[in-house]
């Protein structure tokens, strides 16, 4: 089993959501408000940005984001209107604001992957070098 290399994964992974934690608290946001910000903007065009669906793409129960989106409004960070085919849905967008913050916030994180891409590239090569060799080992066995 590649453990060695797992552990150093979840390492280089840990260590890359401390940098993105640490910079959304500068930018005086919430990372779980980071990471909502970003999957409204990153939501396909084909799919509305729903409460519901950014419940989905964030893991957590809709009241949670309901919470969530509450909070990005009053920061002025996101705006909500109604389903123009069911009244009932809610609709989330961001703002000038909310992308303005997104995008500060996107070029830092982009800075940082760059500097971090060769070690999180050379542990996932080497995880996928080791299920490879035990895939063709197994093979060989049988």
């Amino acid at each position: 089993m590649e453990y060695t290399e797992l552990a150093d994964l979840r390492y280089q992974i840990r260590r890359f959501l401390h940098f993105s934690e640490g910079v959304a608290l500068q930018e005086g946001i919430e990372p779980r408000q980071h990471q909502a910000l970003l999957a409204i903007k990153a939501m396909p065009e084909e799919e509305t940005c729903t409460v519901g669906a950014l419940a989905e793409r964030l893991f957590l129960r809709h009241q949670s984001t309901v919470g969530l989106v509450d909070r990005l409004e009053r920061r002025r960070l996101v705006a909500r209107t109604s389903g123009q085919e069911d009244g009932r849905q809610v609709i989330v967008a961001l703002t000038r604001e909310g992308e303005a913050v997104l995008r500060r916030l996107s070029l830092t994180h982009r800075t940082e992957l760059e500097e971090r891409a060769p070690e999180l590239a050379r542990v996932l090569q080497a995880i996928m070098r080791r299920a490879k060799s035990a895939k063709e080992d197994e093979n060989r066995q049988n």
